[in-house]
């Protein structure tokens, strides 16, 4: 096992130290690489890392709520921009770059906000796509866009029925539609990354479970069964995608191989953390699942295991480590967050 991880620093370094193959596809691409949504969960991490890989011009664009958030990503070589994405006269401001992502959404309150939920999620896709028609755009999506699946099973594919549960993942699904039409339309080179449960010490559904056992929480099962995939495994699969963004649009699963159980994460999290676990409710017949076949066929397996991430959270929470403070709702079967 890897050594653990003490603190923020020593998270953020190992989510943001480039591998060679990471290295490598980014010596090939022009730049700048302009990131959409640089403040989310996912962004920070990302744009490092693509820094400390050598891309020519990081640019970050976020509305910046968070000024410590924007002075970091200064400091780390980031290039910042406070920008609105539903301002068109914002977006169209913004700096020509041959390479984009578009991480930018919104989910947890959701279902507060519907408006602001598909003003984000369906609406900014496609305004992102028309204003950078000649560009590679690597967008971020959701697996929430997929039917359950049965919870034996290897979970949804991409060309496997689509059955979004709940405004969220309807609205994410109306950014892909609106993406993809308006990608086709103008010969723009688009991936559509469907991401399921990245996850961090600091977030992520390994890091509800074991903040619940340590508080002694009820853990629901209807919700039995799930992936798991390490962020920073997550932003180095994300560095290497530019190449297959193609016309009309590719569509690719992002999440760990594994389909899991969420009581035998949980037993194995008690374990190193000396708890026992309480459960609450029965496993359900299916479930959220992806199937990331495609992604491993190209890029490879992820480099971190889960039983790596649990050594790390175990430790992680013992010592009192930070939280962002956002659970998941993975348990979620409604579609609410």
């Amino acid at each position: 096992m890897a050594t653990l991880l003490e603190n923020e620093a020593q998270l953020v370094d190992q989510m943001t130290t480039p591998t060679q193959e990471v290295r490598e596809a980014l010596s090939h691409l022009p730049g700048p690489v302009l990131l959409l949504g640089a403040a989310g969960k996912m962004g920070p991490t990302l744009a490092e890392l693509l820094v400390r890989a050598g891309a020519p011009q990081v640019i970050g664009v976020s509305r910046f709520s968070d000024q410590w958030q924007r002075d970091y990503l200064t400091s780390t070589g980031v290039r910042t921009i406070q920008a609105d994405l539903l301002d068109p006269q914002a977006l169209a401001d913004l700096p020509e770059a041959p390479l984009v992502y578009l991480l930018a959404g919104f989910k947890f309150g959701a279902s507060g906000d519907p408006s602001m939920t598909w003003a984000m999620n369906t609406y900014v896709p496609a305004q992102v796509v028309q204003r950078y028609p000649s560009s590679r755009i690597v967008y971020v999506s959701s697996g929430n866009v997929y039917a359950y699946t049965a919870a034996t099973g290897t979970g949804a594919r991409e060309e496997d029925e689509l059955g979004p549960v709940g405004e969220y993942a309807q609205s994410r699904l109306g950014g892909e539609r609106l993406a993809q039409f308006m990608a086709s339309r103008q010969g723009t080179p688009l991936s559509i990354v469907r991401l399921f449960y990245a996850t961090e010490l600091r977030y992520g559904i390994l890091h509800d479970l074991a903040w619940k056992i340590w508080n002694q929480q009820p853990i629901d099962l209807s919700m039995g069964q799930v992936n798991q995939l390490w962020q920073g495994d997550a932003n180095a699969y994300l560095c290497r995608l530019f190449p297959f963004c193609d016309t009309p649009p590719a569509v690719i699963n992002m999440t760990g191989p594994e389909n899991l159980s969420v009581r035998q994460l949980a037993q194995q999290l008690g374990t190193a953390l000396g708890q026992e676990p309480v459960f609450a409710g029965q496993e359900s017949a299916n479930a959220l699942l992806g199937d990331a076949s495609r992604l491993i066929i190209k890029l490879g397996p992820p480099s971190i295991s889960i039983p790596q991430i649990i050594e790390w959270l175990a430790h992680w929470v013992k010592i009192g480590g930070p939280s962002l403070g956002k659970p998941t709702k993975y348990e979620s079967r409604s579609g609410k967050f």
